[in-house]
């Protein structure tokens, strides 16, 4: 009887065990390894491609930090990059075939007002929550018809605001404009011309060049001849670089002012004699190695610089856009939640809309009133000395 009551006891607590374990395993959460898998429009080829393979060396790199930090959990983050070849039309048929893909949960576009802007209808219709890195107010405003699309690249009021208050400190009254022709280049030019007037300095001229030129010498030299305190280059880097030579050949005396979407490059390299003391309005990013990393922020910033220059042996300003872009989808796709591998591309789009980030590029903070994310506090005045980009002052 004994042994039979020890036997029944002994049969009983393993019964309870084995229930007891069960139970654990039926109640612990299903672990998600499903990929996030982030659509990329870029201009790889064409006239914007050293901008686009900026962008996608970025891409590349802030994605293996990601995978390889556990910060997503069993997740990875998997890119679907096609190149648009600097072209609207071919931007478009990317787009289409990304939204139409429903393993794709958000998608980064390139540096191409035209294309972002050309892409807003199909990105509501289907839905698809977009960051693009184009500069253009038009890409992201007015939010009630783009309420997927939300833009991280400098804001030309900002930068224009920044620009005239450097000028404004200089005490230069007297400023001319170089300014490409096109979406940003013209909102740029307006911008400049309001805060102008509020800081009394006179615009005695302006001259507007298509993006794609690559002969600014007629333009620069009229603008030299009026003899401005401060000649402002409003354009793509190429350009940029290419009317610093260009004011330099016409002996211009004044100073040369580069909006944020001039920057390029943190060394200068054939054009650091035309480029030597002119200043730029950017990030901090682009000289980080300058900044004493008193925050975590700071110190993530500086981290990222010295990753980017030992991979690629420099760095390129525009970068840091380009890796706070995944970071603030990944970040989303962790806050929308839902099933594994079912994180709706609305709850994506929610999330996104009031996201806050203290990013690479600077503090970033999105409203349902703003989708141009990047704060004015971020852009800061750099001055090219010795062949590269500094801190100012």
């Amino acid at each position: 009887m004994i042994t039979i009551r020890s036997v029944t006891i002994t049969a009983l607590a393993s019964a309870v065990l084995a229930t007891t374990l069960t139970g654990c395993q039926f109640g612990k959460a299903e672990q998600d390894t499903s990929p996030i898998v982030i659509a990329v429009d870029l201009e790889l080829s064409g006239s914007a491609a050293p901008v686009g393979k900026a962008y996608q060396r970025a891409l590349d790199l802030k994605v293996e930090q990601l995978n390889a930090s556990g910060a997503l959990g069993a997740r990875k983050i998997k890119l679907k990059v096609k190149d648009n070849r600097s072209d609207a039309s071919e931007s478009l048929r990317n787009v289409d075939d990304f939204s139409n893909d429903p393993q794709v949960s958000a998608l980064i576009m390139g540096g191409c007002n035209e294309c972002a802007v050309g892409a807003v209808r199909t990105i509501n219709e289907k839905k698809l929550p977009t960051v693009v890195l184009a500069p253009s107010s038009a890409v992201a405003s007015p939010v009630a018809d783009r309420r997927y699309v939300f833009k991280l690249a400098p804001n030309a009021v900002d930068s224009a605001a920044a620009l005239t208050s450097e000028l404004s400190r200089r005490s230069i009254k007297k400023a001319a404009v170089l300014n490409s022709e096109d979406s940003y280049g013209r909102e740029g030019l307006a911008a400049l011309r309001s805060e102008f007037d509020k800081a009394d300095i006179r615009l005695v001229s302006d001259e507007g060049i298509k993006a794609t030129e690559t002969d600014v010498n007629q333009p620069v030299s009229a603008l030299a001849d009026r003899k401005p305190g401060a000649l402002v280059v409003w354009t793509p880097p190429e350009q940029a670089m290419l009317a610093a030579t260009a004011a330099q050949q016409a002996k211009f005396k004044g100073a040369l002012f580069f909006d944020a979407v001039a920057a390029g490059d943190l060394f200068l390299g054939a054009s650091a004699g035309p480029t030597e003391q002119a200043t730029l309005i950017f990030t901090q990013t682009m000289v980080i190695d300058d900044v004493i990393a008193t925050t975590p922020a700071k110190a993530a910033r500086r981290q990222w610089f010295q990753n980017y220059t030992a991979r690629f042996g420099g760095y390129n300003g525009f970068s840091s856009f380009a890796a706070d872009a995944v970071q603030l989808i990944a970040d989303a796709e962790l806050r929308a939640g839902g099933e594994p591998g079912r994180t709706s591309r609305d709850g994506l789009r929610d999330v996104l809309e009031t996201s806050q980030l203290d990013g690479l590029s600077g503090p970033i903070r999105m409203t349902p009133d703003n989708h141009s994310g990047l704060m004015p506090q971020a852009l800061t005045t750099l001055v090219a000395r010795g062949g590269r980009w500094r801190l100012a002052g």
